[in-house]
Protein backbone atom coordinates (compact mmCIF):
# COMPACT_ATOMS: atom_id res chain seq x y z
CA UNK A 1 0.00 0.00 0.00
CA UNK A 2 1.57 3.69 -0.69
CA UNK A 3 0.67 5.70 2.04
CA UNK A 4 3.39 8.67 1.20
CA UNK A 5 3.96 8.97 4.85
CA UNK A 6 7.70 8.92 6.62
CA UNK A 7 7.93 7.85 10.31
CA UNK A 8 11.43 8.23 11.32
CA UNK A 9 12.31 7.96 14.62
CA UNK A 10 14.96 10.57 16.15
CA UNK A 11 15.75 10.70 19.48
CA UNK A 12 13.19 12.24 21.24
CA UNK A 13 15.97 13.91 23.75
CA UNK A 14 17.04 16.12 21.43
CA UNK A 15 14.11 17.17 19.12
CA UNK A 16 11.25 18.94 20.14
CA UNK A 17 8.33 17.14 19.70
CA UNK A 18 6.86 20.35 17.61
CA UNK A 19 9.50 21.17 15.71
CA UNK A 20 9.25 17.01 14.97
CA UNK A 21 5.31 17.37 14.22
CA UNK A 22 6.38 20.29 11.63
CA UNK A 23 9.12 18.60 9.89
CA UNK A 24 6.45 15.47 9.52
CA UNK A 25 4.26 18.01 7.88
CA UNK A 26 6.61 18.56 5.54
CA UNK A 27 7.77 15.39 4.53
CA UNK A 28 4.09 14.31 4.22
CA UNK A 29 3.53 16.95 1.53
CA UNK A 30 7.04 16.15 -0.58
CA UNK A 31 5.74 12.42 -0.42
CA UNK A 32 1.72 13.47 -1.33
CA UNK A 33 2.91 15.58 -4.42
CA UNK A 34 5.62 13.40 -5.43
CA UNK A 35 5.28 11.52 -8.93
CA UNK A 36 4.15 8.03 -7.23
CA UNK A 37 2.37 9.88 -3.98
CA UNK A 38 -1.48 9.56 -3.25
CA UNK A 39 -2.01 12.88 -5.29
CA UNK A 40 -0.59 10.74 -8.74
CA UNK A 41 -2.25 7.91 -9.14
CA UNK A 42 -4.80 8.30 -11.31
CA UNK A 43 -5.99 4.99 -12.83
CA UNK A 44 -5.80 1.28 -11.21
CA UNK A 45 -6.57 -1.65 -13.82
CA UNK A 46 -6.95 -4.97 -13.24
CA UNK A 47 -6.50 -7.72 -15.74
CA UNK A 48 -8.43 -10.28 -16.75
CA UNK A 49 -8.30 -13.75 -14.18
CA UNK A 50 -5.20 -15.51 -14.92
CA UNK A 51 -3.28 -12.42 -16.77
CA UNK A 52 -0.58 -10.82 -15.41
CA UNK A 53 0.06 -7.42 -17.41
CA UNK A 54 2.77 -6.01 -19.17
CA UNK A 55 3.76 -2.60 -17.18
CA UNK A 56 6.53 -1.97 -19.96
CA UNK A 57 4.32 -2.42 -22.42
CA UNK A 58 1.17 -0.13 -21.13
CA UNK A 59 3.78 2.70 -20.62
CA UNK A 60 4.41 2.98 -24.32
CA UNK A 61 3.19 5.84 -25.88
CA UNK A 62 2.26 8.08 -22.57
CA UNK A 63 3.44 11.43 -21.83
CA UNK A 64 6.85 11.56 -19.91
CA UNK A 65 5.42 12.29 -16.54
CA UNK A 66 3.53 8.85 -16.34
CA UNK A 67 5.21 6.07 -14.05
CA UNK A 68 3.70 2.67 -14.72
CA UNK A 69 3.15 0.02 -11.50
CA UNK A 70 2.32 -3.51 -11.17
CA UNK A 71 0.20 -4.89 -7.93
CA UNK A 72 -1.48 -7.92 -6.45
CA UNK A 73 -4.49 -8.91 -4.80
CA UNK A 74 -6.72 -11.78 -3.60
CA UNK A 75 -9.61 -11.90 -6.07
CA UNK A 76 -12.57 -11.83 -2.79
CA UNK A 77 -14.77 -14.78 -4.87
CA UNK A 78 -12.34 -16.91 -5.78
CA UNK A 79 -9.43 -16.95 -3.96
CA UNK A 80 -7.30 -16.40 -7.13
CA UNK A 81 -4.48 -14.15 -7.06
CA UNK A 82 -5.51 -10.88 -9.49
CA UNK A 83 -2.90 -8.34 -11.09
CA UNK A 84 -2.95 -5.07 -12.28
CA UNK A 85 -1.57 -2.41 -13.09
CA UNK A 86 -0.99 1.48 -11.52
CA UNK A 87 -0.90 4.29 -13.63
CA UNK A 88 0.56 7.52 -11.63
CA UNK A 89 0.74 11.15 -13.21
CA UNK A 90 3.60 13.67 -12.03
CA UNK A 91 1.21 16.32 -13.45
CA UNK A 92 -2.33 14.71 -12.34
CA UNK A 93 -5.38 17.46 -11.79
CA UNK A 94 -4.93 16.38 -8.16
CA UNK A 95 -1.08 17.59 -7.44
CA UNK A 96 -2.19 20.77 -9.97
CA UNK A 97 -5.29 21.51 -7.23
CA UNK A 98 -3.99 20.47 -4.22
CA UNK A 99 -3.40 22.84 -1.63
CA UNK A 100 -2.55 21.93 1.36
CA UNK A 101 -4.15 18.89 4.17
CA UNK A 102 -5.86 20.97 7.25
CA UNK A 103 -4.49 19.22 10.82
CA UNK A 104 -5.22 20.10 14.66
CA UNK A 105 -3.03 22.15 16.68
CA UNK A 106 -0.33 19.78 17.92
CA UNK A 107 -1.24 18.25 20.97
CA UNK A 108 1.46 16.66 23.35
CA UNK A 109 -1.51 14.91 24.94
CA UNK A 110 -2.62 12.83 22.28
CA UNK A 111 1.16 11.00 22.23
CA UNK A 112 -0.04 8.01 24.17
CA UNK A 113 2.00 4.64 24.95
CA UNK A 114 0.50 1.76 24.89
CA UNK A 115 1.17 -2.16 25.90
CA UNK A 116 2.45 -4.31 23.02
CA UNK A 117 1.25 -8.12 23.48
CA UNK A 118 2.80 -10.31 20.50
CA UNK A 119 0.55 -13.12 18.94
CA UNK A 120 2.85 -16.22 18.21
CA UNK A 121 2.47 -16.36 14.41
CA UNK A 122 0.26 -13.66 14.24
CA UNK A 123 -3.54 -13.65 12.85
CA UNK A 124 -5.45 -12.71 10.60
CA UNK A 125 -8.29 -10.17 10.87
CA UNK A 126 -11.09 -9.09 8.75
CA UNK A 127 -10.84 -5.73 7.07
CA UNK A 128 -13.72 -4.29 5.55
CA UNK A 129 -12.33 -2.21 2.35
CA UNK A 130 -13.74 0.73 1.10
CA UNK A 131 -13.95 -0.49 -2.82
CA UNK A 132 -15.66 -3.75 -1.95
CA UNK A 133 -18.98 -3.29 -1.55
CA UNK A 134 -18.85 -4.35 2.19
CA UNK A 135 -16.67 -7.68 1.21
CA UNK A 136 -13.60 -8.26 3.65
CA UNK A 137 -10.04 -9.00 3.13
CA UNK A 138 -7.37 -10.74 5.83
CA UNK A 139 -4.85 -8.82 6.98
CA UNK A 140 -1.98 -10.03 9.37
CA UNK A 141 -2.07 -8.53 12.88
CA UNK A 142 1.19 -9.54 15.03
CA UNK A 143 0.26 -8.79 18.30
CA UNK A 144 -2.78 -6.48 20.61
CA UNK A 145 -2.10 -2.97 20.98
CA UNK A 146 -3.86 -2.16 24.44
CA UNK A 147 -4.64 1.21 26.40
CA UNK A 148 -6.63 3.80 27.88
CA UNK A 149 -8.11 6.34 27.06
CA UNK A 150 -10.33 9.36 29.02
CA UNK A 151 -10.90 5.88 31.20
CA UNK A 152 -11.77 3.55 28.35
CA UNK A 153 -9.69 0.40 27.72
CA UNK A 154 -9.28 -0.71 23.95
CA UNK A 155 -7.82 -3.44 22.48
CA UNK A 156 -6.71 -2.15 18.79
CA UNK A 157 -5.92 -4.26 16.12
CA UNK A 158 -2.75 -2.82 13.45
CA UNK A 159 -1.90 -4.62 10.80
CA UNK A 160 1.67 -5.72 9.40
CA UNK A 161 2.83 -2.65 6.70
CA UNK A 162 5.76 -3.57 5.35
CA UNK A 163 7.20 -4.07 8.57
CA UNK A 164 5.56 -1.60 10.23
CA UNK A 165 2.27 -1.51 12.48
CA UNK A 166 -0.63 0.72 10.71
CA UNK A 167 -3.17 1.55 13.07
CA UNK A 168 -6.44 2.26 10.90
CA UNK A 169 -9.25 3.81 13.46
CA UNK A 170 -12.23 5.73 13.63
CA UNK A 171 -13.49 8.50 15.68
CA UNK A 172 -16.40 11.15 15.99
CA UNK A 173 -14.65 13.53 14.12
CA UNK A 174 -14.96 11.08 10.71
CA UNK A 175 -17.92 13.05 8.14
CA UNK A 176 -17.61 16.09 10.45
CA UNK A 177 -14.03 17.81 10.45
CA UNK A 178 -11.79 14.85 9.19
CA UNK A 179 -11.54 11.97 6.59
CA UNK A 180 -15.14 10.15 6.77
CA UNK A 181 -13.65 6.48 6.46
CA UNK A 182 -11.11 7.06 9.08
CA UNK A 183 -7.30 7.66 9.62
CA UNK A 184 -4.37 5.81 9.50
CA UNK A 185 -1.28 5.99 12.24
CA UNK A 186 1.87 4.20 12.15
CA UNK A 187 2.44 2.66 15.44
CA UNK A 188 6.28 3.41 16.73
CA UNK A 189 7.90 0.88 18.49
CA UNK A 190 10.23 1.13 21.26
CA UNK A 191 13.03 -0.88 23.19
CA UNK A 192 10.60 -2.65 24.78
CA UNK A 193 9.17 -4.90 22.66
CA UNK A 194 6.33 -4.76 25.19
CA UNK A 195 5.44 -0.91 24.86
CA UNK A 196 4.36 0.86 21.80
CA UNK A 197 3.86 4.25 21.33
CA UNK A 198 0.75 5.86 19.39
CA UNK A 199 1.19 9.94 18.17
CA UNK A 200 -2.03 10.65 17.20
CA UNK A 201 -0.71 14.56 15.74
CA UNK A 202 0.90 11.79 12.88
CA UNK A 203 -2.81 10.28 12.49
CA UNK A 204 -3.10 10.91 8.50
CA UNK A 205 -6.06 10.88 5.71
CA UNK A 206 -5.82 7.53 4.14
CA UNK A 207 -4.62 7.30 0.07
CA UNK A 208 -8.41 7.06 -0.67
CA UNK A 209 -8.65 10.41 0.61
CA UNK A 210 -6.30 11.71 -2.33
CA UNK A 211 -7.62 9.34 -4.89
CA UNK A 212 -10.62 7.40 -5.73
CA UNK A 213 -8.25 4.53 -6.89
CA UNK A 214 -7.27 2.98 -3.72
CA UNK A 215 -8.98 0.65 -2.04
CA UNK A 216 -8.25 1.41 1.80
CA UNK A 217 -9.04 -1.18 4.74
CA UNK A 218 -12.15 1.00 7.32
CA UNK A 219 -11.59 0.71 11.06
CA UNK A 220 -12.91 -2.92 12.34
CA UNK A 221 -14.86 -2.09 15.35
CA UNK A 222 -12.47 -2.38 17.91
CA UNK A 223 -10.73 0.44 16.37
CA UNK A 224 -13.18 3.01 17.01
CA UNK A 225 -12.82 5.70 19.79
CA UNK A 226 -15.81 6.73 21.44
CA UNK A 227 -14.55 10.12 21.93
CA UNK A 228 -13.21 12.85 19.16
CA UNK A 229 -9.39 12.29 18.53
CA UNK A 230 -8.74 16.14 17.96
CA UNK A 231 -5.31 15.52 16.76
CA UNK A 232 -3.16 14.64 13.20
CA UNK A 233 -4.72 15.58 9.65
CA UNK A 234 -8.28 16.87 9.31
CA UNK A 235 -9.01 17.03 5.13
CA UNK A 236 -7.04 17.72 2.41
CA UNK A 237 -7.97 21.32 0.72
CA UNK A 238 -7.37 21.66 -3.14
CA UNK A 239 -8.27 24.51 -5.16
CA UNK A 240 -11.06 25.85 -7.69
CA UNK A 241 -13.40 23.36 -6.42
CA UNK A 242 -11.91 20.68 -7.17
CA UNK A 243 -12.90 17.13 -5.78
CA UNK A 244 -10.47 14.23 -5.34
CA UNK A 245 -13.51 11.61 -5.12
CA UNK A 246 -14.91 12.20 -8.58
Amino acid sequence: MSTAVSHASPDSTSVDPAEEWDAWRAGRHRALTSPTGNLALIETRWAPAGEEPDAEEAREGLPDTVTVTTLRRTDLVSGEPEHGLRFWDAESPAIRHFDRVDVFPYDPAWVMEASYTPVPGARSVAFEHIRDNGGSRDLVVPGDITLTVDGRSYTLSAFDDDGTLLLVFGDPTNGDGTYGAGRFLFVRRTDDENRVVLDFNQAFVPPCGFSDQYNCPMPPRQNRFHLPVEAGEKLPVFRDGFDAQH
